[in-house]
């Protein structure tokens, strides 16, 4: 079943721990308006749709959608970031036959697999031939603090490689 927006209402307010009542007033609408937008009676003003999001604690484009937004790679300061073995890896790769491959796999075992020379393409399926890619360069930006979209390659037979760590 497709998730409609008001589902996607629903689930981020309780994400949230926030009650239909918390909504309504802080964005200064009816509960029973609230209401109407969780059960697809009807939807947010256009102009409402940002403090929502806020709200929320997400985007217009990811409650509109459902599409979480791309998380563009930023710097984080030493005493912000998450510990090394508190974050993970995202690997995306899509062929150009059609194949979708991902995996998410803890910074730890990756580390691991470096130090004992694995290679990472072992563990995509080998669908990132054509595409060359540091493992060893990744994890030094990941060290020094960077996270979100790291690299994003589209091979000359069409193939793309995200790779992402939060």
């Amino acid at each position: 079943m497709k998730q409609t927006l008001g589902m996607r209402i629903a689930e981020k307010r309780k994400e949230k721990g926030l009650r239909q009542d918390d909504v309504a007033e802080r964005l200064g609408v009816s509960s029973q308006a609230v209401s109407k937008w969780e059960n697809d009676l009807s939807c947010p003003d256009i102009s409402a749709l940002p403090d929502l999001a806020e709200l929320l604690g997400t985007t217009v484009d990811e409650l509109l959608t459902g599409k979480k937004a791309e998380q563009a790679a930023v710097y984080v300061e030493e005493k912000d970031r998450k510990r090394f073995d508190e974050l993970m890896l995202f690997i995306r790769v899509n062929s150009s036959d059609g194949d979708k491959v991902k995996v998410n796999i803890p910074m730890p075992l990756i580390r691991a697999c470096i130090d004992m020379g694995v290679s990472i393409d072992t563990v995509s399926g080998g669908k990132t031939k054509g595409v060359n890619i540091d493992w060893a360069q990744i994890m030094t930006l990941i060290e020094s603090g960077v996270i979100g979209r790291l690299v994003e390659v589209e091979s000359s037979d069409g193939d793309t490689v995200i790779i992402e760590v939060e």
